[in-house]
């Protein structure tokens, strides 16, 4: 008998090991599950037509500006994300739809005996997946975001028009390496012979290594930061919220601003770099037009579903949730967050447990009533851990079992003019953003 939707996602959640819940022994260090997904599936990675983002930090935010440009523009666009914050479909969507719920039930159904027989990662049936309902629905274009690093990471079994890297920092060190360069080496996996890559961020430790890559691989190298940075960013919180940005266009000497939904300072990088992007779309052919950008940028959210990137989830007191979950995001959101008028602060904070937890609290505001909790997740640090070792950090504040009873503890103890900042891990987003559901 066939599983209901509910049955489907717990088989999935209950017999397929999945990195976001347990860690280490969801990794795969090969590509040999999804190559033999994909071959029972008729290798429906082989009829799309993708861009793949990869990077560190804000691959995510890249590839819901460009999948929103796209359908802006009249593409049929899939998009494929990870990890989900409110709902599994969240991670493939269709014009901004997810996939609907019997399409996830088909397709594990149709596939349950090669799951018995050759025991994948979640994640590596979630990438299929992805492929499978794209094809299936026709899609133009299908964005694809990179999980893990990039060599190795499920999704680099496809031959995209443009490969993407954002930029480069010290996270997933255990499998990725511990250098800025050897990180780049395996984010630069996903560039492929003849294909155009875009480069977010220049540095001294990786630049060498992307165009070595790009060399070998006789793929046409773009750094974003020689057309485009960003000299201004201004924000307006009673008008949507939005963000107003000044770009400068270094190859045209010229300025712009322009307005986005999405309200982190840290998209002053991001934007930039989904600039560049169109940029190379336009040169392949595609018709896209500053009309498009500018409608993506003001409703990238709308048009997509983002979420938990600075999303403001109320005013009074303003509580501001940000997944920034490792030690260069948080370092941004913390800029920022220091910028962000308000009275007192509260911080409702988890993480999980294989982060650099001491670089991530050394980052945090001392001055701040924290909200200690745990994520509800196999990885999740315990409160009192996390606690102890904000202590050790001048963190003052106490511990709560759960993310809701911490922040439903920050919402009691907040006056209007107070600022609440849930974050820390992406999973203290995700169970406040559900609680709002």
């Amino acid at each position: 008998m066939a599983l209901t939707y509910e049955a489907t996602l717990e088989y999935l959640y209950s017999m397929l090991p999945m990195y976001q819940r347990v860690g280490a022994a969801a990794y795969r260090a090969d590509l040999g599950n999804i190559v033999a997904l994909c071959l029972a599936l008729d290798n429906p990675q082989k009829d799309l037509r993708c861009i793949h983002v990869g990077g560190t930090n804000g691959k995510g935010s890249v590839s819901h500006l460009t999948a929103a440009a796209l359908q802006c523009a009249g593409f049929r666009t899939g998009l494929y994300t990870s990890p989900h914050l409110v709902d599994f479909r969240e991670r493939i969507k269709v014009d901004g739809q997810m996939i609907p719920q019997d399409a996830v039930t088909r397709f594990v159904e149709r596939i349950r005996p090669l799951i018995t027989s050759i025991q994948p990662s979640f994640f590596e049936v979630t990438v299929a997946m992805a492929f499978d309902h794209f094809v299936n629905e026709k899609v133009d274009v299908a964005v694809i975001e990179v999980g893990m690093g990039g060599r190795l990471d499920s999704t680099n079994i496809i031959t995209p028009i443009l490969s993407v890297i954002t930029n480069i920092g010290l996270d997933h060190t255990q499998f990725l390496g511990d250098t800025h360069a050897l990180i780049a080496a395996e984010k630069a996996g996903i560039i492929k012979s003849g294909c155009p890559v875009v480069i977010g961020q220049r540095s001294d430790e990786t630049d060498s290594v992307f165009e070595s890559k790009a060399h070998d691989s006789d793929a046409p190298i773009t750094f974003t930061t020689d057309r485009y940075s960003t000299s201004a960013m201004h924000w307006n919180m009673q008008d949507g919220p939005v963000a107003e940005l000044e770009i400068t266009d270094h190859s045209h000497g010229s300025m712009r601003t322009v307005r986005s939904q999405l309200l982190g300072a840290y998209q002053g990088w991001n934007i930039p770099t989904f600039l560049t992007v169109i940029d190379k779309l336009k040169e392949s052919g595609m018709p896209l037009t500053d009309v498009h950008v500018n409608k993506a940028l003001a409703h990238v959210c709308d048009i997509t579903g983002l979420q938990g990137r600075w999303q403001v989830l109320q005013r009074s007191p303003l509580v501001i949730a940000e997944s920034a979950h490792n030690a260069d995001g948080l370092r941004e959101a913390m800029r920022q967050l220091a910028l962000t008028s308000h009275d007192r602060l509260h911080m409702v904070i988890g993480l999980v447990n294989d982060k650099d937890i001491s670089s991530m609290l050394s980052l945090l505001p001392k001055v701040a009533t924290y909200y200690f909790c745990r994520p509800d997740i196999p990885r999740g640090l315990d409160a009192s851990q996390l606690a102890a070792q904000g202590a050790s950090q001048c963190l003052k504040g106490r511990r709560y079992p759960s993310v809701i009873q911490g922040y439903s503890a920050a919402i009691s103890s907040a006056q209007p003019d107070d600022l609440i900042y849930v974050g820390g891990s992406m999973f203290v987003v995700a169970e406040v953003l559900r609680h709002f559901a």
